[in-house]
């Protein structure tokens, strides 16, 4: 009966999708090449995501204590010490990895290099893992809900272990607790935090409780002793620096290295079931998500669940045509984009406060992972798009986050600011958002958050360092950055340019225009940067003069470069999309426009695995008679470096700022100018795509995106509804509201 059930279940789920999305979702995309993705089992906007931890082993190429390792799995590696419950996908600095169940047969070891397997037969699809350990002879299984990971383990008959440990992960932070509740039970904290390294301060708990299907035979714990030196070492030989196993503690054991186990002694092969909830609150409420989100709920189910959710968010963009490969690749991307930011509020609500990490209360979701730098690009206008409820919950949290720092966040992490990248992103995305007609959320606070952070403080500004000199001077000078005040002046000041910007048109709508004509003045710095003898944006001195000695091309490739943040000069040559206009005129007109960006692209500068000149190939529909090079670039920047491989993603994902590329760059419109609600037209991958909207925020339930006419890869014409328009670009307001947009190519 329970198995005919849960086939009437497969059945009924796929009733609403003209198909199985999840398909064409390849988890393994970016799991190498430092895409920093992973193939683990995670919801939609998932707290917990189960990842198969693989970073720590002999013999691993990606050795966390050895190398810089941003990613809790490499596609590349071989050895397998467990599944790590909270995990960052597509970041660049370490962090989390933690909450690592690890199941083994035998005699106990607690050792992760003594008990790391070669692994096997390993698969995934959305919300399901699997692999094979050949050393125990244990299949594995794991799923997710958004706040509880599911684990099913395949041991044979004897003797064997599950372990909990605490004191691996892939964050270097130590400390932590653990209680064997009772034969079926484990609960605790871990410490985690100090991502990129740039705030010490920022460390905090994770907290977990743990559930098995099964009692154990024997129970225990481990913790790792300090090595103590002088006449008392001696007296405690046996366990002096050592770890020591602590049989049958049902007691709190508070320190680092931590762990625990449940042993078994099986008479014929028996599947075990664990689950674990997770919240960043307290024990009680970890135990509260597990019990509401996966109490009383099978494995099977779960995974079921799993999959119908991810179908939901995959099914508002519905593609026909092109190959499988090409719908795996926008089906993953459109995955990626879909985890992070991800929820942080528990099942009742609760979240730890920014800053103090008080418990608060939200109404809706309280979101994380902000990484604003790269996000505010492309990511945040697809949310918009397609998810408007979630792009409001997000800029509710960061205005949630406003009221309890005082500040917007820049890079925000579990309610901790890291300060990692350079400008005043969150600013880009509320306007963003307002701008595109998305403004249901407090606008008289909104514009009180954004204009803060543009002007100098007491105490000095944590978003906007040496804002009184950029005021000042039009620019941030380059002595800010020598004085080691902040990161690279000419990458900040065109990030606080952007921003300023984007501050101008919320003004503008919102009805102060004495604010817009101020911060469209401070946008115009830009043109202070701008050397007509090198045509380039180059450090400039507080007397006027350019910062010598100058080399384009330096900075490629994470070299350190004054003046710039990851990249080169000519990286940020056109990093104006606000006023490609504007930038042009400084170039002395289209013809040295374009003549300069052949040459990022001809001479191997242009960076698609790096944000500042992610929108280049799309400047070229500025120029009329030059909009073709878009389509063309755009085609051979998708199949050059976004495929169905594990390298499929152009470097770090960046947390779905790649992916978003991708996405919109396949559907044939693209958000290439941030704060003008409007989208670059390229050749879409489709013969077509059907977006539906959410009629709540948008008046019309779906708008179709169709390919016809010729084979070649140029746009003879686009049409709005049958109309023929002007131009390569569509605004947003025009966009949600036709019902059919027809590129019809040569």
């Amino acid at each position: 009966m329970k198995k005919i059930l849960l086939q009437l279940l497969l059945c009924i789920s796929f009733m609403g999708y003209s198909q199985d999305y999840t398909t064409y979702v390849n988890p393994f995309i970016g799991t190498t090449n430092y895409g920093a993705t992973n193939p683990g089992a995670i919801a939609p906007r998932g707290m917990v995501s189960v990842v198969p931890f693989n970073t720590s082993g002999e013999g691993n190429t990606h050795e966390k204590d050895q190398n810089w390792v941003s990613f809790p799995y490499a596609y590349e590696n071989k050895i397998f010490t467990g599944y790590s419950h909270v995990n960052l996908s597509g970041v660049g600095c370490p962090d989390l990895g933690a909450v690592i169940l690890m199941p083994t047969t035998g005699e106990l070891e607690i050792d992760p290099k003594k008990y790391g397997s070669l692994y096997s037969e390993e698969k995934a699809q959305a919300g399901l893992y699997s692999n094979h350990l050949d050393k125990y002879d244990v299949d594995t299984k794991v799923t997710a809900t958004q706040r509880s990971g599911i684990s099913k383990f395949s041991f044979p008959a004897g003797q064997a272990n599950i372990l909990m440990n605490l004191g691996q992960a892939l964050s270097n932070e130590s400390g932590g607790m653990i209680k064997v509740v009772n034969d079926q039970e484990i609960e605790g904290m871990r410490m985690v935090g100090s991502f990129c390294y740039n705030n010490p301060k920022t460390i905090y708990p994770v907290y977990f409780v743990m559930k098995v299907n099964h009692k154990a035979g024997k129970v225990g714990v481990w913790q790792q002793h300090r090595k103590i030196e002088g006449i008392e070492a001696q007296w405690m030989s046996a366990y002096n620096g050592q770890q020591r196993i602590i049989e049958d503690a049902y007691y709190p054991i508070i320190g680092d290295s931590l762990g625990a186990y449940f042993s078994y002694d099986f008479e014929q092969p028996t599947e075990v079931e664990v689950k674990i909830g997770i919240s960043y609150v307290s024990i009680e409420n970890a135990r509260e998500n597990l019990e509401t989100e996966v109490a009383n709920v099978s494995f099977d189910e779960i995974a079921q669940r799993s999959k119908n959710n991810w179908n939901d968010v995959l099914s508002k963009i519905d593609v026909k045509g092109g190959s499988n490969d090409d719908k795996t690749v926008f089906y993953t991307a459109l995955y990626h984009s879909m985890i992070h930011p991800n929820v942080l509020s528990d099942v009742n609500g609760e979240y730890p406060a920014a800053k103090t990490r008080k418990t608060k209360i939200t109404e809706g979701e309280r979101y994380t992972v902000f990484s604003l730098w790269d996000t505010y690009r492309n990511l945040h206008q697809l949310m918009t798009l397609v998810y408007p409820e979630q792009q409001l919950n997000m800029v509710n949290s960061m205005l949630d986050i406003y009221d309890e720092t005082g500040w917007l966040p820049k890079w925000e992490l579990n309610s901790t600011e890291t300060f990692t990248m350079v400008g005043d992103p969150a600013a880009i995305v509320i306007s963003d958002t307002y701008m595109r007609g998305l403004d249901q959320f407090d606008q008289k606070k909104a514009f009180e958050a954004i204009t803060k952070s543009a002007y100098p403080v007491d105490g000095g500004n944590p978003v906007r360092p040496c804002i009184d000199d950029y005021i000042k001077y039009g620019y941030i000078p380059v002595e800010d950055e020598l004085d080691k005040k902040l990161w690279a002046s000419v990458s900040t000041s065109l990030e606080y340019n952007i921003a300023d910007w984007n501050i101008a048109q919320f003004a503008k709508k919102y009805g102060d225009e004495d604010k817009y004509k101020e911060f469209l003045a401070r946008a115009n710095g830009y043109k202070k940067l701008f050397d007509k003898e090198t045509d380039f944006l180059r450090p400039r001195h507080k007397d006027g003069t350019w910062y010598s000695p100058f080399d384009p091309n330096h900075g490629a490739n994470f070299e350190h470069n004054v003046g710039y943040v990851e990249g080169n000069a000519y990286q940020y040559n056109m990093m104006v999309q606000y006023d490609i206009p504007g930038l042009i005129k400084q170039f002395g007109g289209n013809k040295s426009f374009t003549k300069r960006l052949d040459e990022i692209f001809s001479t191997g500068q242009y960076d698609m695995a790096n944000e500042p000149d992610i929108a280049y190939p799309y400047a070229y529909n500025y120029i009329k008679g030059q909009e073709y090079k878009t389509q063309e670039k755009v085609l051979e920047l998708r199949e050059k470096y976004f495929t169905n491989q594990p390298d499929g993603i152009a470097g770090n994902d960046d947390t779905g700022t790649m992916s978003a590329w991708v996405v919109f760059s396949m559907m044939g419109i693209y958000p290439d100018a941030p704060g003008t609600p409007q989208y670059a037209m390229t050749t879409p991958a489709f013969d077509e795509i059907k977006i539906t909207l959410n009629d709540q925020f948008w008046d019309n339930k779906e708008v179709i995106i169709k390919k016809t006419g010729g084979d070649s890869n140029r746009i003879a014409s686009i049409k709005i509804d049958g109309k023929t328009i002007k131009g390569y670009f569509i605004q947003h307001k025009d966009l949600v509201k036709a019902k059919e947009i027809t590129f019809v190519m040569k």
